[in-house]
């Protein structure tokens, strides 16, 4: 059954005025001369949006006179190349034609000295070298860890900013000091250069729609993004039950940082099985395949229990292995069991979810785990559906395979295979 999650509609009808609006009202450009440089830094995320939000950031402070440039503030991502990160930014068409101001990609960086815990921390040299450096990010949850700050402008900041020296580093004191800690000192200290003017926090809906766009400048940086965190985990959409398998048509870098939210498929990103109380158990994960706008980087995939073989074929393995070695996080990228077909896959796991009655295994189908307001569900979570208040059954077709053994792209858009069959 197609299944509807009737979320709160909370988009923004105008992106562009709203972002003019929040920059207007705030601090940031009587604290720049006329002529200034101002970096802007982006993110690799998939956000609902982002082209439209930095070129209205592009605009304002061009009508203040200033000299805007973008670079990417991504860490590792993009293969940790600068070629790489420019190319990340330019498939969600953050290019100079587009957004009337520079791109300026490079993975120079400066030392901005030791935080207290003896972490040296780094920021983007360009970045430095300008008169006042802007963040343009997603506040949500993080795939690795949950604290009072996680996912949003600190983070970008802290690791984002640090680029590959940095995000390796402190990604190794984080295996000790936890990844918030981290983030907070390593945030602090950047801070602490005077470079930062603030940035425009982005927060999504359930839907994936951009809610809420807030203008943080860096005074209240730290406690705005606990105030923003919590508001945006309270709007998040989730898996709505428990289900003995989970089909997912793809993962990416674009979806989540670990391939797939964690918190949403309740996995751990060091193989923990269920270990988010507030999600749904979840005993199998199948994956089909990988979203193009992944560029090849499978991180995520050894959170799954089984995949198909034309994922692995998708998969570039050198910015993989980067990106996930870089996180100190080896098991997302172990390899799981495999096989040619969906059919195979799912005859081979269903037998393994502790049920003698194969009729009693339950289903749920996704797009991917950003994409949660259609999701099908197998005929005998019936019940359940009835009993929940946001469900609406919107359609019914039998799990058919075709003749390769493979299942239809249900949940995928026209024209938007997720793989080849």
């Amino acid at each position: 059954m197609l299944v509807r999650q009737n979320f709160p509609d909370r988009s923004i009808p105008d992106i562009r005025s709203a972002v003019s609006r929040e920059l207007t009202n705030s601090p940031f450009s009587s604290r720049l001369k006329p002529g200034a440089r101002v970096a802007i830094g982006v993110g690799s995320r998939g956000i609902n949006n982002i082209a439209t939000i930095v070129r209205s950031m592009v605009d304002f402070w061009k009508s203040k006179g200033a000299q805007p440039f973008i670079f990417p503030a991504m860490g590792s991502h993009g293969a940790a190349t600068a070629e790489g990160q420019a190319d990340v930014l330019a498939h969600y068409g953050i290019i100079e034609a587009t957004m009337g101001c520079p791109v300026v990609s490079s993975l120079q960086v400066v030392s901005l000295g030791q935080t207290a815990e003896g972490i040296e921390t780094f920021m983007d040299r360009n970045a430095y070298e300008s008169d006042g450096v802007m963040l343009v990010g997603r506040v949500k949850w993080h795939t690795d860890f949950a604290g009072k700050i996680e996912s949003g402008l600190f983070k970008m900041m802290a690791i984002g900013l640090g680029k590959f020296a940095g995000a390796q580093r402190y990604h190794t004191y984080a295996y000790k000091l936890g990844l918030e800690q981290v983030i907070r000192s390593v945030g602090r200290q950047v801070l602490a250069s005077g470079k930062i003017l603030g940035g425009i926090a982005i927060l999504e809906d359930a839907h994936h729609n951009t809610a809420q766009l807030t203008a943080v400048p860096v005074e209240v940086m730290e406690q705005r993004e606990e105030e923003l965190l919590t508001l945006a985990k309270s709007w998040m959409g989730r898996i709505p039950m428990d289900l003995d398998i989970l089909v997912l048509d793809e993962i990416g870098k674009n979806i989540s940082g670990a391939g797939m939210d964690t918190k949403v498929v309740n996995r751990g990103v060091y193989g923990q099985y269920n270990p988010w109380p507030d999600a749904p158990i979840i005993e199998r994960i199948f994956i089909r395949g990988l979203s193009n706008l992944s560029y090849g980087n499978g991180v995520g995939l050894g959170m799954a229990d089984v995949v198909s073989d034309r994922l692995l074929d998708m998969i570039d393995w050198h910015p993989t292995r980067i990106n996930s070695l870089t996180a100190s996080t080896p098991a997302a990228i172990r390899t799981p069991v495999h096989f040619r077909t969906d059919r195979e896959c799912l005859e081979r796991f269903a037998p393994t979810v502790g049920k003698t009655d194969l009729r009693q295994v339950t289903y749920g189908w996704l797009r991917n785990s950003l994409e949660l307001d259609v999701i099908a569900l197998s005929e005998n979570l019936r019940p359940q559906i009835d009993k929940n208040p946001i469900l609406e059954v919107i359609a019914t077709h039998p799990m058919e395979f075709d003749s390769h053994g493979n299942l239809p792209d249900l949940l995928v858009p026209t024209g938007e295979p997720v793989a080849a069959h």
